[in-house]
């Protein structure tokens, strides 16, 4: 993936992946936006029996991210008793705006769910005030929107130590979506997690530009293995990435869902997004009158992201390992971008001791020590 709390300033994306352009071409990373103030938005009335829609970047059989959107949108159903609509690819452009305008007038509620959604979404909350809107990973609010995304840079993180466990040519090779902060940052932290149990582990990146295109996934996937990568990690929809490395006998990284079944082999571990509770809560405050626009960005400690189970493959010691760093990142013992940390070029990001603040997370553009490639403008 603000989604992504804190300087509430989650104000950019929250990160932005996961949350989709499938493709259209990224956004620059937006500014951080002021944290509103708590009564900005006008008091919301109860909506007992609130029609609710979805509308997801890609179908909710690709295994990843949409997949568990659309899991969420069930759990929610079961434990509200209430049904749900939604609309499956739709792109980021102009027919977002027309699906979203489409769905507000016979919805109370709207989950627009990629980034690229952002500005769409206000536009319709803006006509229709009485219609409340919440969208995933962006930074821009209003008094009927708010935004909501998740830390899932702390279960990146968790996976790298996994990966660095793992790789026996100290090589991983990652296949990065498309270069904005979102998958900088769960970049950054995937190969702080890796060095911080095998110092000398490098991390090559490739580009595909897609969140969902198994094709060029795999193609870019078989670029890293050439170049000798035994570890393969990816931040797009599809396990296209793991099941490449799987069929020429190296490990793989998944992301957004447990993607174990696609490649049970190379299986390692993928970060995961636990949507369910949190549609459910702000399905619950819509019903009782207590929703107000915020900008949320969750943790591990809320569990809104998580790791899946480590796979057959990994050794006892590497999931007590990693069991470990998760018990300290939820409790806090353990922060990903606490200093010393140092980019790519040698130079100082983060002072030793220090922390690496939110709205520098949400904005970054460079890669941490170790990462071998480009982050193209």
């Amino acid at each position: 993936m603000w989604s992504t709390t804190l300087i509430l300033m989650l104000a950019m994306l929250i990160g932005l992946v996961g949350c989709s352009q499938e493709n259209a071409k990224p956004a620059a990373a937006p500014t951080p936006a002021e944290p509103k103030p708590a009564n900005a938005a006008a008091k919301p009335t109860e909506i007992k029996a609130p029609r609710v829609a979805f509308v997801y970047i890609g179908p909710p059989g690709d295994g990843g991210y949409t997949y568990e959107h659309d899991q969420g949108r069930k759990y929610m159903e079961k434990e509200l008793g209430i049904k749900a609509d939604f609309v499956e690819n739709v792109p980021e452009s102009a027919d977002a705006e027309r699906i979203i305008t489409e769905l507000a007038q016979n919805h109370d509620l709207i989950f627009t769910t990629s980034f690229g959604y952002m500005d769409y979404t206000l536009n319709v909350a803006k006509k229709y005030p009485k219609v409340i809107f919440m969208h995933a990973s962006g930074f821009k609010t209003a008094d009927n929107m708010g935004t909501y995304f998740g830390r899932n840079y702390q279960a990146s993180y968790l996976a790298g130590i996994a990966a660095g466990k793992m790789t026996k040519k100290n090589l991983i090779g990652y296949v990065g979506a498309f270069p904005i902060p979102e998958v900088i940052y769960n970049i950054n932290a995937f190969t702080l997690g890796a060095q911080s149990v095998n110092p000398d582990v490098k991390l090559n990146v490739v580009w595909s530009n897609t969140w969902y295109d198994p094709a060029t996934e795999r193609q870019a996937a078989v670029s890293l293995l050439d170049k000798g990568a035994d570890v393969i990690a990816a931040y797009q929809d599809s396990p296209a990435s793991i099941q490449a490395a799987q069929e020429r006998g190296a490990f793989g990284i998944g992301n957004d869902s447990d993607m174990t079944r696609f490649a049970p082999e190379a299986y390692i571990t993928s970060a995961v997004w636990k949507w369910g509770p949190y549609y459910t809560k702000v399905v619950k405050d819509v019903m009782n009158g207590t929703w107000k626009s915020e900008q949320y960005w969750g943790s591990m400690k809320d569990g809104i992201v998580d790791i899946s189970p480590l796979g057959k493959n990994v050794p006892e010691d590497v999931k007590k390992l990693v069991e470990a760093a998760k018990v300290k990142v939820v409790s806090g013992e353990l922060n990903v971008f606490k200093g010393p940390i140092t980019d790519a070029s040698g130079a100082i990001k983060v002072a030793e001791g220090k922390v690496l603040e939110d709205k520098d997370i949400l904005s970054i553009n460079w890669f941490v020590k170790g990462i071998e490639g480009t982050i193209p403008k």
